[in-house]
C-alpha cells in the first residue's frame, strides 16, 4: 500500500516538472488545428506507459465527423499542432482567397507531391492554394480519384478550423468559401 503511495506522489510530481519544463502547450478545451486533420479540441491530457517510458498524450477530438486521435505532447509542435486562427483572421483569408495564385505542374504526380507538402504545412493559406488550384482543374479538365479525395480533404482542414474560428454554421462557411474559391485574381 506504501509503495503504491508513493508511486502515486512520484507520478504526480513528474506530470508536476513535465508541466513546468513547458512541454505542455495547450490545455483542456483548447481549439487546435492538426495540419493533416483540421480543428478539434483537446479533450484531455492522458498520461501512458510506451516502450516503458511515461509520455503525456493530447487527446484531440474533431467536432466533425468525431475522430479521435493522441497526438504525443512531446512532438506536438514539430507534427504542427497550433491554436486556431481568429475570426479576424479567418476574414482576412477570405478575402485573400480571390487573390491567389494558381499555380498547376502538368505532370499528376508532381503536382500531387506539391500539394501534399502544401498541405503538410500547416498554413491555411497554402491549404487555401491546393484548394482553389484543385477546384479550378476539377471545374476545367476533371480530378483524378487522388485529386478529388485530397481536394475534399483540404476542404474539410479549411472549413473545421473556419467554422470554429468564426462561430458560424458549417453550410454557411462552406457556401462562402465556395464562392471565394470561385473567383479569380483582379487583374
Amino acid at each position: 500500500m506504501y509503495n503504491m503511495y508513493l508511486g502515486t506522489l512520484l507520478l504526480m510530481w513528474e506530470n508536476r516538472l513535465d508541466r513546468r519544463e513547458g512541454l505542455v502547450m495547450f490545455h483542456v478545451g483548447n481549439l487546435v488545428v492538426h495540419p493533416m486533420h483540421g480543428a478539434g479540441v483537446i479533450d484531455d491530457i492522458v498520461r501512458e506507459r510506451v516502450a516503458g517510458e511515461w509520455r503525456e498524450y493530447y487527446v484531440f477530438k474533431m467536432p466533425v465527423g468525431g475522430l479521435v486521435l493522441k497526438i504525443p505532447v512531446a512532438n506536438a509542435e514539430v507534427i504542427g499542432v497550433r491554436g486556431i486562427m481568429s475570426s479576424a483572421d479567418a476574414e482576412q483569408l477570405f478575402c485573400a482567397i480571390p487573390g491567389l495564385e494558381l499555380e498547376s505542374n502538368a505532370n499528376w504526380n508532381k503536382r500531387y507531391q506539391e500539394n501534399m507538402l502544401r498541405m503538410k504545412s500547416g498554413d491555411l493559406y497554402e491549404v487555401a492554394r491546393v484548394v482553389k488550384a484543385l477546384m479550378h482543374r476539377d471545374r476545367s479538365r476533371g480530378l483524378s480519384t487522388g485529386e478529388r479525395k485530397m481536394l475534399h480533404t483540404a476542404r474539410q482542414i479549411m472549413l473545421s478550423e473556419i467554422v470554429l474560428a468564426m462561430n458560424c454554421e458549417y453550410r454557411e462557411v462552406e457556401l462562402r468559401l465556395d464562392n471565394a474559391m470561385m473567383q479569380m485574381p483582379a487583374m
